[in-house]
């Protein structure tokens, strides 16, 4: 939960992020997410990523590593650490204008912005009641689970909600559709995401199990944005819980296994020690040979052990 403090109000957030190839689709179900949505009170916010990441950012510069003097990355990811680092300071709260110059604050700007054009009175009435719901459709390829993963570690730092999307589109369709467009890509960037696409796994990843595959070979119908709906409100209801930290706990338990290790020896040491009493009474006649090998009981157990 994050707190609204000009309205002293409770704020339920929701990161859903839609991942899939290059024209599969998403920006369309964003857009038609975002009006649906909206109808019921709900405050969306659409994240589309292309919008901060220019064609130059995929060419590649030198890593900044003394390890790794000779390596090089391409600026895109730099572009992505910053789209999120902008997300992680809007969280901390919805509210509060960018107080600081930075390569994320444009991401920062565009989200407080478009937040306060949703404050504005409503012209006509909603058919649900206004709800303090924060909604966050973040539209990009995520083909990587990597990618998907930081944005779940988002949700789980703020203690919020999260769910994804993934558009199934045929290759061919994904294509055709790019071929359409103002600025298309090559057909290779394409062709080259499909070996790459790692599509959700909720059986393997216990983490992407609010995960809901739509196919996009054709329009989406009310019944998608319904179910996707469902999605995002469970999501809401059951938001990710943080990473608690467990030091003490782990402590507590190795302290525990520590002392039940010593338990064990020193149960081991008397078995033993009664073992080599019952062979001396059996085959040693001389009373001061039995009286040496009763003489170990007598030892601290602790000496007994480390000796």
């Amino acid at each position: 939960m994050i707190v609204d403090q000009d309205e002293t109000a409770r704020w339920q957030v929701c990161l859903c992020l839609f991942c899939g190839l290059p024209a599969a689709g998403k920006t369309t179900l964003v857009q038609a997410l975002s009006k649906y949505t909206a109808l019921r009170g709900w405050k969306t916010l659409p994240l589309i990523y292309d919008e901060f990441i220019p064609p130059e950012a995929f060419g590649e510069v030198p890593m900044d590593s003394v390890s790794h003097p000779l390596q090089t990355q391409t600026k895109w990811k730099h572009y992505r650490q910053d789209i999120l680092s902008g997300l992680g300071q809007f969280l901390q709260d919805p509210l509060q204008e960018p107080s600081c110059q930075g390569r994320y604050q444009g991401v920062w700007s565009h989200l407080c912005m478009t937040l306060q054009k949703q404050h504005s009175p409503t012209i006509s009435p909603l058919p649900f009641p206004s709800q303090n719901k924060l909604l966050l459709l973040l539209d990009d390829n995520f083909y990587y689970q990597s990618m998907r993963y930081e944005v779940y570690q988002l949700a789980r730092k703020y203690a919020i909600g999260f769910c994804q999307v993934y558009l199934q589109c045929p290759s061919e369709l994904c294509v055709s559709r790019n071929n359409n467009r103002a600025v298309p890509l090559s057909e290779q960037v394409i062709l080259d995401m499909v070996k790459r696409m790692e599509p959700p796994n909720p059986l393997k990843n216990s983490w992407e199990q609010n995960s809901l595959t739509l196919s996009s070979y054709e329009e989406f119908t009310n019944h998608d944005l319904q179910n996707l709906t469902n999605l995002i409100s469970y999501a809401f209801d059951n938001p990710v819980s943080p990473l608690e930290d467990d030091n003490e706990k782990r402590e507590t338990d190795r302290n525990s296994c520590a002392k039940s290790v010593l338990h064990q020896t020193d149960q081991a040491c008397r078995r033993l020690v009664s073992q080599a009493m019952r062979t001396a009474k059996d085959f040693v006649i001389q009373g001061r040979t039995v009286t040496a090998v009763t003489g170990y009981t007598g030892y601290p157990t602790a000496n007994f052990i480390y000796l």
